[in-house]
């Protein structure tokens, strides 16, 4: 063969396999089912959270908006929702790159004395053992599931933190106003003070008594005002403004939340929706698919590939290799790491059981406690005390009851209603607290994925109503 020919035969052959290398690039894979449903997933919250891989158009934000806008704002624009988010999308994409065959390599030999005298181009394909890419795609779905949950637990978390600083807030405003009624009122007593004292009925000492209690209760407003801007900060960080964005308006109006299950039910609920023991299986069943790649390490690698002589056509040399697993205590020491894991993670998951059931407890004794200390106060302490400053108001003025009874009366009246406010608010985290972060109950309008119709948490009636 003239050296022309084998240039042309040279060129030819690099150029086929260069076709061929392209042709294999634009080949595509098969998935898996637990690709499918996972990207299924990811398409199905990516319609609702990141449209066309843009943020939706965020609710406007005003004196009169509800909590549910507060929320959706809150759960579309928080920067920890959005890490998480990205963090699962690109353990789905993971699946696909677990499951999928190495690369094809291209290869050149060449034999070199005074000329060249060979020149083989090749193609070479590495070929996984039996089953191994079944179980490292097993695997990385697995690990998409804990990263699912992780983000349905970031929602979670941050509609908490909005409820939390939404309630102090306003019950914060309710404290003010309660102060400052009760600061007009021992305007009224110091003003009876002076004119008793000005008929000779009482000393002067009423008076300065008047003056200290309203010295008081008027530190105690600034101190509640200047508290306001923590709070406000708290509920700027929950949606996810930064510090250049301007505050977000104080909620106008207040929206309770109605407890519509027993105690038994709201735990079983917890148990089949929290996103905390969903993670916890999700890294049982991560351990349990590193035991099967653990496993697949006896199987042998393969390589084959073929390469074709140029020079003198047509002369082919076909190439195959298979690794040796000879190391049988490295692959039992993978193995049994494997399954240590594995028992590591269900001990944690049982863990959590029972750190759940306890906080369970916890919070439902508190909700149960706070329930009765409001029926006491709103019932019959704040009525009475009421009832009991007036007549001691009376009293003073008719020179029956001293002006110490009076302003001991007024302490009382105040310090109830201030307990009825501070009751109310605890009482509404804790009920957040419990649907959000106990039992996994989302807001109406969370990007998540939402349970099948018989999934036991789909009886759950935690609501919010407007008061």
């Amino acid at each position: 063969m003239n050296r022309s020919t084998s240039a042309l035969t040279a060129a030819l052959a690099t150029a086929g396999l260069a076709v061929l290398g392209l042709l294999l690039g634009g080949c595509k894979g098969f998935q898996q089912p637990g690709e499918r449903q996972a990207r299924g997933s990811l398409a199905s919250i990516a319609s609702l959270y990141r449209p066309r891989g843009q943020q939706p158009a965020l609710p406007s934000l005003t004196t009169n908006a509800a909590l549910g806008e507060f929320l959706t704002y809150a759960m579309l624009n928080q920067p920890q929702i959005e890490a998480a988010y990205f963090d699962w999308a690109g353990s789905v994409e993971k699946i696909t790159v677990e499951r999928s065959l190495p690369d094809p390599k291209l290869t050149f030999q060449a034999y070199i004395q005074n000329t060249l005298t060979s020149l083989m181009p090749g193609l070479m394909q590495d070929i996984p053992g039996r089953g191994k890419l079944n179980a490292a795609a097993n695997m990385a779905t697995a690990e998409s599931n804990a990263k699912y949950f992780a983000f349905e637990t970031s929602v979670l978390r941050t509609a908490f933190s909005v409820k939390q600083a939404y309630y102090q807030l306003w019950f914060l405003e309710e404290k003010i106003r309660i102060n400052r009624q009760t600061l007009g009122l021992l305007a009224d007593l110091e003003r009876s003070a002076r004119a008793r004292n000005e008929v000779g009925q009482s000393t002067l000492q009423d008076v300065y008594r008047a003056q200290i209690e309203q010295d008081k209760i008027t530190t105690g407003i600034s101190n509640l005002e200047d508290s306001r801007q923590p709070l406000m900060v708290q509920l700027k960080g929950a949606l996810g403004l930064t510090r250049g964005q301007p505050d977000p308006p104080a909620p106008a109006q207040i929206e309770y939340t109605a407890l519509d299950l027993d105690g038994d039910k709201l735990l079983d609920t917890a148990f089949a929706r929290s996103p905390r023991l969903k993670a916890m299986d999700s890294e049982v069943r991560l351990a349990g698919a590193l035991i099967g790649l653990a496993g697949k390490s006896r199987n042998p690698d393969f390589s084959a590939g073929l390469q074709a002589e140029v020079y003198t056509p047509p002369f082919y040399w076909p190439q195959a290799s298979m690794s040796l697993p000879i190391w049988r205590d490295k692959i039992a020491a993978q193995i049994a790491a494997a399954q240590a894991g594995k028992r590591s993670a269900e001990a944690r998951l049982t863990s959590e059981q029972i750190g759940l059931t306890v906080d369970f407890a916890a919070k439902t004794y508190d909700y149960r406690e706070i329930t009765r200390n409001l029926t006491l106060l709103q019932d019959k302490l704040i009525p009475k005390a009421g009832t009991s400053l007036e007549i001691a108001r009376a009293g003073y003025m008719s020179g029956q009851t001293d002006f110490f009874n009076l302003i001991d009366a007024e302490r009382a009246l105040l310090e109830f209603k201030l307990e009825e406010v501070e009751a109310r608010s605890r009482r509404e985290i804790i009920l957040a607290d419990l649907s959000l972060s106990i039992a996994g109950i989302a807001p109406e309008d969370a990007p998540i994925l939402r349970p099948s119709s018989n999934d036991i948490s789909s009886s759950a009636t935690l609501r919010n109503s407007k008061h």
